[in-house]
This record gives C-alpha cells, sequence and structure tokens, in this order.
C-alpha cells in the first residue's frame, strides 16, 4: 500500500543541512522503488510540482519533479551548466507554508542525474521547467526558497 509522507516544514534543522550522495547499488533495493512511487504519491497528493527527499525527513539526494513527461525521480542531480539569462518569478513551497516571494533563477540549465533504473541521463531544462529543478537542488544543499527571494509575502 502507498504512504503518503508528513511535510518536514520550516524550521526543522533537517531542511539546512546538506544531503548524502545515494551509492548507485543502493536503488536496485526494493525498498527504492517504494520510496520513489511514495514520493511521487505525495508530492501529488500535496499539490507539488517538485518533492526533496529532506522535506519527507530523508537527508538523501534524491527529488521527484514533475516534468512535461510525468513525475521523474533523480538520484543525486547536478547541474552541469546554467545560462547567463536569469528569469524572475514568484515561488512558494511545501515546505515553507503559505509563503511566497520572487526568485531570480537561470532561464535554462543544463543538468544531470541517474534515473530509476540506474541510467545515467543529461538533459536539458528551461523556463518553469528549469527554476522547479534548482528549486529542488537547492533543497538538497539545504538552501531554501525563502533564501533568494524579495518581495516575501504570507498567504
Amino acid at each position: 500500500m502507498s504512504k503518503i509522507y508528513n511535510i518536514v516544514t520550516h524550521p526543522a534543522e533537517s531542511l539546512r543541512k546538506r544531503s548524502e550522495e545515494i551509492n548507485i547499488q543502493d536503488i536496485r533495493n526494493p525498498d527504492f522503488l517504494v520510496l520513489f512511487k511514495d514520493m511521487k504519491k505525495t508530492m501529488l497528493k500535496k499539490d507539488g510540482v517538485g518533492l526533496a527527499a529532506p522535506q519527507i525527513g530523508k537527508n538523501i539526494r534524491l527529488i521527484i519533479v514533475n516534468t512535461y513527461d510525468g513525475p521523474t525521480a533523480m538520484i543525486n542531480p547536478i547541474i552541469n551548466k546554467k545560462s547567463w539569462a536569469k528569469v524572475i518569478g514568484e515561488e512558494g513551497c511545501i515546505s515553507v507554508p503559505n509563503t511566497f516571494g520572487d526568485v531570480s533563477r537561470h532561464k535554462k540549465i543544463i543538468y544531470s542525474y541517474i534515473d530509476e533504473k540506474g541510467r545515467n541521463k543529461k538533459l536539458e531544462a528551461k523556463d518553469m521547467e528549469a527554476s522547479i529543478i534548482q528549486h529542488e537542488i537547492d533543497h538538497l544543499d539545504g538552501i531554501l526558497f525563502i533564501d533568494k527571494a524579495k518581495n516575501i509575502k504570507k498567504a
């Protein structure tokens, strides 16, 4: 049976820790497959467009992003290249409830990660998808959007 995780909220200390890399051998463990599925369900249930493992109390380098291809698990994601051009967009976060602010993000990124089957992926994202990936990778480094936001407001 699927599990919907509780979301860790600010100011929890675990949200400020740098997450540990995942050993590629570990993803073959059936528990990881369940974790991927449960994180995807949790993200969708909580109306998120992304979810990082620290947001469910696990300080490992795993994010789920609702890409154009649907919810995608990204293991040990890194940004390889960032555009000079930036965009400012309003962001919120389920770990910082009812708070919004304007965040400057790179308009386009090239990023890489390991997928659920252990394959290396290298892709390009732009606009909203690029912002979401940057936001979720920030979580893995203990950074919250409120650290970068201007014009912060409470809903």
